[in-house]
């Protein structure tokens, strides 16, 4: 009577581990799925791959003629803010182009060197803005990244999704996969050493 039930729980046991490893494998699935379909495209996107080192030669903030945070666009969530625009010298080529803080700042306003997120504080906007335009005139050499193609002549100061960014979101679900494999072959182990020893 004892041994059923051991053996009764050895099988329940067995179950769950198998389910838990097939539903850690599923959800890693899952999240390779998203990270496909949403950061893989911009990483692919990016033409900005080479670094390279850039000389700032002017920063100007249009205080003036600020620009809206969606151009173009009848976004109410939209609001003015000083334009910060930041030459540079890029070393590979010479020329004199513009940097931009990321590829989506480029995408959400090319006028500006950096575009804040929405606030309603139109002075911390501000005041962020003129300590970056300090710090740009307060170092004037700085790492960058631009287009070896030439599909695009201005520069971006830092890339959303870098290779080492990339690799650490796929770090996770494949150390998830791995472990839901191992559970399931630890537990094909245990069954197959049960049944030789039922057997012998």
């Amino acid at each position: 009577m004892l041994g059923k039930k051991l053996v009764t729980a050895q099988k329940r046991g067995e179950t769950r581990a198998l389910c838990l490893g097939l539903g850690m494998m599923a959800c890693s699935m899952v999240t390779y799925f998203f990270i496909g379909i949403t950061i893989v495209p911009f990483y692919t996107k990016s033409v900005w791959t080479t670094e390279t080192v850039c000389k700032v030669l002017k920063v100007n903030i249009q205080d003036k003629v600020p620009c809206s945070n969606s151009e173009g666009s009848e976004d109410e969530d939209a609001f003015p803010y000083p334009c910060l625009q930041v030459w540079v010298n890029l070393t590979a080529s010479g020329q004199e182009v513009m940097l931009y803080q990321t590829e989506d700042t480029l995408e959400r306003n090319s006028k500006c060197s950096y575009v804040p997120g929405k606030s309603e504080n139109s002075k911390e906007v501000k005041a962020r803005i003129e300590t970056i335009a300090s710090n740009f005139k307060k170092y004037q050499t700085l790492p960058c990244y631009y287009d070896p193609g030439g599909m695009q002549t201005n520069v971006i100061l830092s890339r959303l999704y870098p290779p080492k960014s990339l690799l650490f979101a796929f770090l996770w679900p494949t150390l998830m996969f791995t472990g839901g494999c191992l559970i399931i072959v630890l537990v094909k182990i245990s069954q197959y050493v049960s049944v030789l020893s039922a057997w012998q």
